[in-house]
């Protein structure tokens, strides 16, 4: 089996709107389970969020997120962004567009010193996301 490294995103209560919005934005195939369908709380206050997500997208990335359960702390701060990068211009450029409803562009999508693309977001839930476009 091939060794996979992919994001784990953290959310408080907001994680099914997040993961659909992300698929409204990739495509793919998303699975949510909640708390009370894996039984993985007895708190009643957590048995409608969710417990994990998971979106396939035809692009071959694989992003997951869950709610942080009410018994847990939820840190809204992180020192993580994901990044999307490659030579796809039209994908990563209507990633960017999709990613950016909603959220704050922190650097717009322009041509950066090192010849390629390049943008930075925080999307609506939170997420920061670069984006790299290769150069010619």
């Amino acid at each position: 089996m091939t060794s996979r490294l992919n994001p784990y995103l953290g959310f408080r209560d907001d994680a099914r709107q997040a993961m659909e919005f992300y698929q409204s934005v990739f495509g793919g195939d998303l699975h949510l389970g909640t708390f009370a369908e894996m039984h993985a709380s007895n708190d009643p206050a957590d048995a409608d969020k969710i417990m994990h997500g998971q979106l396939e997208t035809p692009n071959g990335y694989l992003i997951m997120g869950s709610d942080t359960p009410s018994s847990m702390q939820y840190s809204s701060t992180s020192n993580i962004s994901v990044s999307l990068s490659g030579d796809d211009a039209d994908d990563l450029r209507r990633f960017f567009a999709g990613l950016s409803e909603g959220g704050t562009v922190l650097e717009p999508l322009t041509k950066a010193p090192w010849g390629d693309e390049f943008g930075m977001l925080t999307d609506r839930f939170g997420v920061t996301w670069l984006v790299n476009v290769a150069g010619a």
